[in-house]
């Protein structure tokens, strides 16, 4: 008995005819031979119909998804009129833009922050991220997990309001300072400039709420029914100074974390486009938005690496620096308890945090450019040569 089927079986059971031009065998379907499908046959008509049954109704979705928005947008200009560029109104939207950027983001990631400021004040609290989300919704129920979203809502809605709106400002006059060609050429200290003047005025407008949020997130149970019972009990004990205890701390971490963001997303951006064939404006909406979530994400996850030592410390110093003692002093105290290698509890969690924050918030930022009629964000054109 032979261990092989002969050529004759194979030909009987797959179909066989001869190539038109090289005389090969080719192989046929057995449908074909036999003149009816098999059981087991692939038959392309009808899964040929499910595929275009769910492609075109995405197409179809997304050209009206785009065809709403277009209406929207132009809905909005016929109404406040062409917006241009470095007006106030361009800046008043650069601040909403970064209202509805930072604010939403933020409070999105509540549940990941209030695990992150809890071990970073006491690293052996939670072994990791889902048992302490375990440990919260047993004792507290899904309102225990969002501990501190007031705050964090109010204070990242002001903060990204005067973080994008000032960075346009500021990244204008000191471009116009400048001039076109030493703007172009030393662009990357024009974006650390505007930044780090733009976050110094955000963090005078976050400090009182996250001064609120992260003793109702690092204290067990919160010692605040909510945003405002906290303002009130912080001014009644410590005055408006206890709200702002955290300022120093909140400047180390945020003017260096906001320089980086800025920076690196508009060279990453830049650098995307170069790479990328044709220009800027040869892309569609949505694959510039694309772009800035991209470049957002990467911007983030450097962010997070060099702001999260002054991050660690403002989780400490707002938990349990004691009235009247010096900033210098609770500093110190704070690094001798925790070490170097305290400074970065809770790194890996804030890196996917930050990330998916920043690129979230750039993309935001850019749609809601796009929807008033603006350019987005990186790329940006050198100079026009002087003929």
């Amino acid at each position: 008995m032979p261990l092989f089927p002969s050529l004759h079986a194979l030909q009987q059971t797959f179909g066989t005819r001869e190539h038109a031009t090289s005389g090969r065998p080719e192989v046929q379907s057995t449908a074909t031979t036999l003149g009816k499908a098999t059981p087991r046959q692939a038959r392309p008509e009808l899964y040929s119909a499910a595929f275009s049954a769910v492609d075109d109704p995405k197409k179809k979705l997304s050209a009206e998804a785009q065809k709403e928005f277009d209406k929207a947008s132009g809905a909005v200009k016929a109404k406040t009129g062409q917006i241009e560029l470095y007006s106030p109104g361009f800046y008043a939207a650069a601040t909403f833009g970064g209202l509805l950027a930072c604010g939403l983001t933020h409070t999105a990631v509540t549940p990941l922050d209030l695990v992150k400021c809890r071990r970073q004040v006491d690293p052996k609290l939670y072994k990791g991220n889902f048992q302490a989300w375990g440990l919260i919704y047993r004792a507290e129920g899904i309102r225990g997990i969002f501990t501190g979203w007031g705050p964090t809502l109010a204070g990242y809605s002001a903060q990204g309001a005067f973080k994008y709106g000032w960075y346009e400002y500021f990244k204008k006059t000191y471009s116009d300072l400048a001039g076109p060609e030493n703007a172009y050429r030393y662009k990357t200290l024009l974006y650390l400039s505007a930044s780090a003047s733009a976050e110094f005025l955000a963090d005078i407008a976050l400090c009182p709420f996250e001064s609120v949020k992260v003793r109702m997130q690092t204290s067990i149970p919160s010692p605040y029914t909510g945003m405002f019972d906290g303002l009130r009990k912080i001014t009644a004990s410590e005055g408006v100074g206890g709200l702002y205890k955290g300022l120093y701390p909140l400047w180390g971490r945020q003017i260096p974390y906001t320089m980086m963001k800025f920076a690196s997303f508009e060279t990453i951006v830049e650098m995307i486009y170069d790479r990328l064939p044709g220009n800027k404006s040869d892309y569609g909406k949505g694959s510039q938005t694309a772009v800035s979530f991209v470049g957002g994400y990467i911007a983030g996850i450097l962010c997070a690496v060099v702001s999260h030592p002054a991050d660690v410390l403002v989780s400490k110093l707002n938990a349990n620096r004691k009235p009247g003692e010096a900033f210098g002093a609770a500093v110190a105290r704070n690094y001798k308890d925790t070490g170097f290698m305290g400074l970065w509890n809770g790194l890996p969690v804030r890196i996917v945090m930050i990330g998916t924050l920043t690129g979230l918030q750039w993309m935001i930022y850019d749609s809601f450019k796009i929807f008033m009629g603006f350019p987005t964000t990186g790329g940006a054109a050198p100079p026009e040569e002087k003929k």
